[in-house]
């Protein structure tokens, strides 16, 4: 599966945005989809999962309360709607899917660069 990520930008502290990631073939909805970051000079994080059918998620603590993670199987995209950020949440994100864990996935998108400035 290919992941395409977008909906990164520059936003101030207390703002949102909202990720999009769209994956490519006909079996999306096999996938466990997932979101990382990558701060600079820090490791990449798992941030937020969801399963198959969208109706169980999993956060990160850092992110939970703020962030949400969603699904459309019908138009094969997972969001991430990123509410109330910090400049703590500065990072580029990576979507990811896999076939049976969120915090080892196999395929990974380019990447989508937040910036929230204080």
């Amino acid at each position: 599966v290919q992941l395409q990520a977008s909906g990164g930008g520059l936003v101030q502290a207390g703002g949102s945005l909202r990720l999009s990631c769209a994956a490519s073939g006909r079996t999306f909805s096999r996938y466990f989809m997932g979101w990382f970051r990558q701060a600079p000079g820090k490791e990449r994080e798992f941030v937020a999962g969801i399963s198959l059918s969208g109706t169980s998620t999993y956060y990160a603590d850092s992110v939970k309360g703020r962030f949400t993670i969603s699904r459309d199987n019908a138009k094969n995209t997972v969001y991430l709607q990123m509410n109330s950020l910090n400049p703590e949440d500065t990072a580029l994100y990576y979507c990811t899917a896999d076939l049976s864990s969120w915090f080892k996935p196999y395929y990974w998108g380019q990447g989508t660069l937040v910036t929230v400035s204080s």
